[in-house]
């Protein structure tokens, strides 16, 4: 099975006058390491993982499972919050980027290597 990459921008959620506009995230599936998680990756040694179903779950009602929440924002965005020893990240997305990735981690997990 093929690893799904995906890179996207999001909107760090913060009152702070330094932080970033936007950030680069990578959003990562690897059905061969664990078919029901995806990675999470912002800027620095800051990944997550969390289940599949959850992003998918947060991109329509609030959900929230161990260190993550997600929840819709609105028509076209999303929210997400990741909770980490060193505080908490809030960062929002395109919520199309979001359905687009996971629409692929759903092709990858379909298709076998010959």
């Amino acid at each position: 099975m093929s690893v799904v990459e995906q890179y996207a921008r999001a909107h760090v959620v913060t009152d702070s006058p330094e932080a970033p506009d936007a950030v680069p995230v990578i959003l990562r599936y690897d059905p061969d390491q664990d078919p029901r998680s995806v990675h999470v990756g912002l800027p620095g040694p800051h990944e997550w993982a969390f289940s599949r179903d959850l992003l998918e779950k947060g991109l329509r009602a609030p959900a929230g499972r161990g260190d993550v929440r997600i929840w819709p924002c609105g028509r076209v965005q999303a929210v997400m919050e990741l909770h980490s020893t060193r505080g908490v990240e809030v960062v929002q997305f395109e919520s199309k980027e979001l359905v687009h990735f996971l629409q692929r981690t759903y092709l990858a997990g379909t298709t076998s290597v010959r």
